[in-house]
C-alpha cells in the first residue's frame, strides 16, 4: 500500500479549506496511508526586505526537512518543477512504487515558497501550473490530484 504524505508550511485557517482537505483525506483511505504534516509559518514584517524573506524561507525549509521521512521519495511543489497531467502524476506514483518507493512526500512551502535546500533535497520537482496559487489552495489542489491519481491507478470512475 502506498504511503503518501503532504508536508507543508502553515495551517488552514478557513473552514472551507479544512473541509475540502478532510473530504479528500476520507476519500484516500481505501488507496493509501495518507497524512498531512504541518510545520508552523515563520513570522515576517508587513513590508519585509529580501533578506528577511530569504531568512523566513530558509527557516521554514529547515522545519520541513526536519520532518521529512528519510525513507520517502521527496517531491517539491515549486514553479520550477515539471508540469504533469493527472495521468502522468499517476504514472510517477506508480513508477516510484514499482521501484520500491511507495512512500512519497509532497512538500509545499509557505507564502514565499520553498528554500533551495528543500528543492535540492527533492528527487522530483512538480509544478501545478505556471500561475501562482495561495499555498492553502495548492494543498487542496494537490489532495484532489492525488485522489484522482489513485482513481486512475485503480481503474476508478472518478477520472473521466
Amino acid at each position: 500500500m502506498y504511503k503518501i504524505t503532504i508536508l507543508c508550511v502553515g495551517g488552514l485557517k478557513e473552514s472551507y479549506w479544512r473541509d475540502a482537505v478532510a473530504e479528500y483525506q476520507k476519500r484516500m483511505k481505501p488507496f493509501c496511508r495518507f497524512t498531512i504534516t504541518e510545520v508552523p509559518e515563520e513570522r515576517i514584517p508587513d513590508k519585509p526586505s529580501s533578506s528577511q524573506i530569504q531568512a523566513v524561507v530558509n527557516a521554514e525549509g529547515d522545519k520541513l526537512l526536519s520532518k521529512l521521512d528519510p525513507a520517502s521519495l521527496p517531491i517539491a511543489l515549486c514553479i520550477e518543477g515539471k508540469e504533469q497531467s493527472s495521468e502522468q502524476l499517476a504514472q510517477t506514483i506508480e513508477r516510484a512504487a514499482v521501484g520500491g518507493e511507495g512512500n512519497l512526500t509532497f512538500m509545499i512551502g509557505g507564502s514565499w515558497g520553498l528554500s533551495e535546500a528543500v528543492k535540492s533535497k527533492a528527487r522530483v520537482r512538480l509544478s501545478m501550473s505556471p500561475m501562482t496559487f495561495p499555498h492553502q489552495l495548492a494543498r487542496v489542489m494537490l489532495c484532489e490530484q492525488l485522489y484522482r491519481a489513485m482513481q486512475i491507478l485503480s481503474g476508478g470512475q472518478y477520472h473521466k
